[in-house]
């Protein structure tokens, strides 16, 4: 891919992120969170907005097994 390739960020159900070319299909199991631009532009927006890497469901496993 070029530097003139645009970007999209996408999420999927375990809040994991992605950079997807914004002219190609998006894949089943990821929906697109709104944001496009560069390379650069997209992993600046991801490195934001994912603060925790880990997947929604452990998360959510361990949150449980302290209440």
């Amino acid at each position: 891919m070029d530097e003139n390739t645009r970007y999209q960020v996408l999420r999927n159900d375990e809040d994991q992120y992605s950079l997807w070319p914004a002219d190609i299909e998006v894949p089943a199991g990821w929906q697109p969170v709104g944001k496009e631009g560069t390379e650069a532009e997209c992993s600046a927006y991801v490195d934001e907005v994912w603060t925790d890497m880990r997947p929604r469901s452990l998360r959510e496993r361990m949150e449980n097994a302290e209440a």
